[in-house]
């Protein structure tokens, strides 16, 4: 299977976890000229900004691992951009990861710190 395909439906299986979580689900593959965040979602209180990492296999680590420094910058300026253009700037946020493999799916609440680093 190609990434692309493994992508869309690793972000699909994501978004049900979440959804049969509680989670409120208000955008997907949101895009602006900084980046894209896979899903965009109101639950526990936060308003997340949710990477979606799949992995066929365990051969290259966990899928968090893929979240570097770079991809966490372009999440953070993408976020800052969403949250002015709603008016959102005093929203309590998180940045989660969820890994899908197949052993099943992975939810990282607050994977890292809105701080640009």
């Amino acid at each position: 299977m190609d990434r692309r395909r493994l992508g869309a439906l690793g972000e699909r299986e994501a978004e049900r976890y979440l959804k049969e979580r509680g989670a409120k689900i208000l955008e997907r593959n949101l895009r602006c000229p900084w980046g894209e965040i896979d899903l965009i979602a109101r639950m526990e209180g936060f308003l997340c900004f949710i990477e979606v990492k799949s992995r066929s296999t365990a051969a290259y680590g966990a899928p968090a691992w893929g979240v570097d420094r770079a991809k966490r910058r372009r999440i953070l300026r993408t976020a800052q951009w969403y949250l002015r253009g709603k008016g959102l700037e005093n929203q309590r946020v998180r940045f989660d990861v969820v890994e899908v493999t197949p052993q099943g799916v992975r939810h990282l609440p607050g994977a890292f710190e809105a701080r640009e680093e």
